[in-house]
């Protein structure tokens, strides 16, 4: 096996993505024990890598700094030579840092033309659903290592448990059956499964079942998320559910999954958390696809979803609007199915 020294993985963002690189920073370690292995990503999102035992250095790249913090970056890079660079986001900046790097590359195929034609023409070229951690896995491939199948890794420091034992406390969780995950928004419109949907969802839940549900979400999903929080407690006269959105880091999201029994969620970075954290997940779909390789990966999970319509997918990353203007990827599920899939992943008759 050819031996590199110094490796650097190139992948800026999102949540999702950079969870989804953990086996193959899992791979190149075992296969690299003593070699320096440095991640460079955005600022926003390097506590996503910064307890994992398989990265030596985190390099963060802070966008506010425009083209000259980019320029100081690729500086800093040449001058720390690395032997191997594997670009796994495959953008303008990723190509700027690598090519500047001098150093051996091997860059992810997106699969951007099949992606194409199933946007654009409805033709599927994916001969089978590839997760994105598979794509990962393949810039190694000249190493003739293969994916362990040992699921997504997601590291917190054990401060992280302690302190959800202080923060929730008064809550008497050890009186429920069931705590529950759930993360009804996400960045696109497309996305999210309707308020009202949730709303109703979560009303049945609490009213059959001896249950606690935490909602998860941004500072900037928070108001939305107070809205359903607020109308689940109206329609059951239940406190039993409380709106984390935007009160707790990634990090500390992670610890407070690993108290729940499941998580329900859209096609969001949260659902990649969740199966990090090997979380049973119960994921909505609307306008994307598992084609593009992005699903719970690596745990016990039921994907909700709209196979009936000649529209779907209409993009691979979400859209603010429905080009359609009927949004029946996800005004056709309803939450009975959503319900039923709740259900079933706990073996609840």
């Amino acid at each position: 096996m050819e031996m590199f020294k110094n490796i650097l993985i190139i992948r800026f963002s999102s949540i999702g993505d950079i969870v989804l690189t953990s086996p193959l920073l899992r791979i190149l370690r075992k296969s690299f024990p003593d070699s320096n292995i440095d991640f460079l990503i955005r600022k926003e999102y390097s506590e996503l890598v910064k307890f994992n035992p398989n990265v030596n250095n985190i390099i963060e790249f802070d966008t506010l700094e425009g083209l000259r913090g980019l320029y100081n970056i690729a500086n800093q890079i040449k001058s720390k030579r690395y032997d191997l660079v594997l670009d796994l986001h495959n953008n303008w900046r990723s190509n700027y840092i690598k090519y500047f790097s001098k150093a051996k590359f091997y860059t992810i195929n997106k699969r951007v033309l099949k992606r194409f034609f199933l946007i654009k023409f409805k033709i599927d070229l994916f001969k089978e659903y590839i997760s994105v951690v598979d794509k990962y896995i393949e810039t190694i491939k000249f190493l003739n290592v293969k994916n362990d199948n040992n699921g997504l890794d997601l590291f917190y420091p054990d401060n992280l448990s302690v302190n959800f034992h202080q923060k929730f406390k008064d809550l008497a969780l050890e009186n429920y059956n069931l705590l529950i995950g759930v993360a009804p928004s996400a960045k696109h419109y497309t996305k999210i499964w309707p308020a009202q949907k949730y709303i109703e969802l979560l009303s049945n839940i609490l009213q059959q079942f001896n249950a606690f549900v935490f909602m998860f979400g941004s500072k900037n999903e928070a108001d939305y998320i107070n809205m359903i929080t607020k109308a689940v407690i109206e329609h059951t006269n239940k406190n039993s559910i409380l709106n984390m959105a935007g009160k707790l880091s990634l990090l500390e999201t992670a610890a407070v999954l690993d108290r729940c029994n499941l998580m329900i969620t859209n096609d969001t970075g949260l659902m990649h958390i969740a199966a990090a954290r090997k979380r049973k997940v119960v994921a909505i779909f609307g306008s994307t696809v598992r084609q593009f390789g992005f699903f719970p990966h690596g745990t016990e999970n039921i994907v909700v979803e709209n196979n009936n319509l000649k529209c779907r997918p209409c993009t691979h990353i979400g859209r603010n609007r429905c080009p359609e203007k009927h949004f029946k990827c996800m005004q056709d599920i309803t939450v009975d199915k959503v319900f039923n899939a709740f259900k079933n992943i706990l073996n609840i008759k």
